[in-house]
């Protein structure tokens, strides 16, 4: 299960070193082309995987999780021989489905397995997975990719999704069904309105701000998202009731959560391209390249329940924004002349970020709701993680390549990608300043808003204690800026 885990996860972060080798590929893609075939994966993912856990309630956990790496094998292996953007990103979004169904289930299988009393270092392994997956991903990407091709980077994801399948169906145990009912309209929805925000994020630069794709995007998915709100708060069986977001607590911590990887996954996206054009990294040496941004996660995150518990929840999530926001805005004032080791110190302080936000945000989220929408709570989690993913690399990858195309010398401007710049021009060193320069651009507006994303959080929670927001029946007890809350009966 752990080995699921990571392989979905890792998918996530391995797909950003293919950038530079999918820029200069035969398919051409544009600069917006490169977002949308690092984020369909990543959205589809994050809108799914609640749908996904309620499919294993209802018609069996062993059976979707199988399903789940089928279809992840499958989309891999269409990606893998893609003639086409439209067909890669077909592809990637099939896969993307594949691993909605895979992660939550895989812990439903695990808890179904082992005895009550392993269930939480059970839940605590499974959830390090996600965050090992990441750095697998980097680093099983990397050495994939020395092939010389981002195809075999998908070529080699659908054979290991088969083994496991494999594995899964020889090993995990069958456990009973529950008769939950699923919320397709409500799944659409979501869906349609993540991608029609995306899309207006996106297509910004090369459309234009005010261009009739942008502005139907954003109109189209403020329309979307109430349509979502509406059909969820009439459901009986909703995929994530709105009303939850009543609880001050779970709210902040949901914004806090999907700020963190927002900050992560806009530097996941710059780096694996920084380090290889600016640098001169190879791929694998690129996949390691990130390494020194979990340290702080291997050696700290034992400790961070305790810092909590001497300083406050409140202290330790705002010293985790500004480390992150902090580290962000280090490392964009790197260019090429900059030692990788001053670039990798300001690597560490983000990991120190990340390392004092997820246990303690994951552990409000868990601990904001009863123990029987424990489910609920792991799918949020996890719908929150990956959509704050895809808006770092879509505001990122926008902010990076209007700076880029800006800064261009006069005979490249036209360019949206460096691959693109090279073939009009042979003055490689002005188009790799020029890509510097938007990757700095981005990394600025991520850590800002990183940092102001932070101070709502923080501040959410320190306007709850002060209204005197309590537990069900009124009572007002002193807690925590950020301790957990039950919900308040409808």
């Amino acid at each position: 299960m752990c080995a699921c885990v990571v392989l979905v996860v890792g998918m996530v972060a391995a797909i950003n070193l293919a950038v530079p080798l999918l820029a200069a590929s035969e398919l051409h893609p544009s600069a917006s082309a490169l977002v949308w075939i690092v984020d369909t994966y990543v959205i589809v993912f994050a809108c799914l995987v609640i749908p996904g856990g309620a499919a294993g309630d209802r018609f069996g956990r062993k059976g979707v999780l199988l399903a789940g790496l089928g279809l992840f094998a499958a989309g891999a292996l269409l990606s893998a021989v893609a003639p086409d953007v439209a067909v890669l990103l077909a592809g990637r979004a099939v896969t993307g489905v594949g691993a909605a169904a895979v992660l939550p289930n895989s812990l439903a299988v695990l808890l179904h397995a082992v005895p009550a009393a392993r269930r939480p270092a059970t839940i605590a392994v499974w959830a390090s997975m996600t965050g090992i997956g990441g750095v697998l991903g980097n680093v099983g990407g990397g050495a994939v990719l020395t092939a010389g091709s981002w195809r075999w980077l998908f070529a080699a994801a659908g054979p290991a999704a088969l083994v496991l399948a494999a594995l899964v169906a020889r090993l995990a145990p069958v456990s009973a069904r529950h008769d939950r009912r699923l919320d397709p309209v409500g799944a659409v929805l979501l869906v349609a309105a993540s991608v029609a925000l995306l899309a207006g994020i996106v297509q910004g630069p090369e459309a234009g701000w005010g261009s009739a794709v942008v502005v139907t995007g954003f109109a189209g998915a403020a329309v979307l998202f109430a349509a979502w709100t509406f059909v969820e708060l009439r459901a009986r069986h909703p995929l994530l009731d709105p009303r939850l977001f009543r609880i001050a607590g779970l709210r902040s911590a949901c914004l806090g959560m999907t700020t963190v990887f927002f900050g992560m996954f806009a530097l996941f996206y710059v780096n694996a391209s920084f380090l290889q054009y600016a640098k001169g990294f190879g791929v694998l040496g690129t996949g390691l390249g990130i390494v020194p941004l979990t340290v702080p996660i291997i050696v700290g995150g034992r400790h961070v329940g305790l810092l909590a518990r001497r300083i406050g929840l409140d202290a330790t999530v705002a010293c985790a924004f500004v480390f992150v926001g902090g580290g962000l805005l280090g490392l964009s004032t790197s260019d090429a002349a900059t030692p990788y080791a001053g670039y990798a110190a300001w690597l560490v302080v983000t990991g120190i970020g990340v390392t004092l936000a997820l246990p303690t945000l994951s552990g409000v989220i868990a601990g904001s709701l009863p123990p029987d929408q424990a489910g609920v709570g792991t799918g949020l989690q996890a719908t929150t993680r990956e959509f704050g993913s895809a808006l770092g690399v879509a505001v990122v990858g926008t902010v990076s390549t209007a700076k880029f195309a800006e800064a261009l010398p006069p005979d490249a401007r036209g360019a949206h990608t460096v691959a693109e710049a090279l073939a009009r021009t042979g003055r490689a060193p002005d188009v790799v300043t020029a890509f510097v320069s938007g990757t700095d651009a981005g990394l600025r507006v991520a850590g800002v808003a990183v940092l102001v994303l932070g101070a709502l959080v923080v501040g959410e929670s320190l306007r709850s204690r002060a209204r005197g927001e309590g537990r069900p029946g009124g009572s007002r007890v002193p807690r925590d800026d950020l301790a957990p809350v039950q919900p308040r009966p409808d």
